[in-house]
C-alpha cells in the first residue's frame, strides 16, 4: 500500500516527534509531503528530509550550496569511503532490519544538491520504523563529511 494523503499527516507527525526527540537537528518542520530537519552545524543551509513523491517515501540530505555538497563528495574521494557503506554502518548501529539500502546523487529542479534513499516498506509502522532508522543514519552519516558539521563537535 503506498502512502497516501490519508496517512501521510500521521506519518509524518510520528516522524516529526522522533526527530525533535533525538535531538540531533535544528528546526523540525512538518509541511504538506515533507518533513524538514535543518542539519544543527553545516557550512551552509542544509535539511534532512522525508519526503512523499507520487505514494514513495524517501529521506534526503538537500542544499543549494554547491560547495557544500562538493566538500561532502571531495571527503568521500580522498577517503575512498562510499555513502552506502556508511550508511550500512549507521543502519546496523540503530538496529535496522530492512533491505540495504541505496542512494541517489543528483541536482534536483529546484537546483537543491541531493541526496536520497528510498524508504522500504509500504506504510504504517513499518515505513515509520525505516524511515526513522533512515533519517537518523543520514544524519549520523553526513554529519561527519565535508563541512556538515564546521563546529567539529557529536552534538
Amino acid at each position: 500500500m503506498p502512502i497516501t494523503p490519508n496517512n501521510t499527516t500521521t506519518l509524518l507527525a510520528a516522524l516529526s516527534a522522533r526527530a525533535r526527540a533525538a535531538g540531533v537537528f535544528g528546526q523540525v518542520t512538518a509541511l504538506d509531503q515533507i518533513l524538514e530537519c535543518s542539519a544543527k552545524a553545516p557550512g551552509a543551509p542544509a535539511w534532512y528530509r522525508v519526503s512523499i513523491e507520487a505514494g514513495v517515501l524517501w529521506v534526503s540530505l538537500v542544499t543549494a550550496d554547491r560547495w557544500l555538497s562538493q566538500s561532502i563528495e571531495a571527503d568521500l574521494v580522498h577517503t575512498g569511503d562510499k555513502i552506502d557503506e556508511l550508511l550500512d554502518e549507521e543502519l546496523a548501529d540503530l538496529e535496522y532490519a530492512g533491505p540495504k539500502a541505496t542512494f541517489e546523487h543528483f541536482r534536483s529542479e529546484d537546483k537543491l544538491f541531493t541526496f536520497r534513499t528510498m524508504v522500504p516498506g509500504s506504510a504504517g509502522a513499518e515505513a515509520l520504523k525505516n524511515a526513522s532508522a533512515l533519517l537518523l543514519a543520514y544524519e549520523a552519516c553526513f554529519r561527519q563529511l565535508g563541512d556538515m558539521n564546521v563546529n567539529g563537535t557529536d552534538d
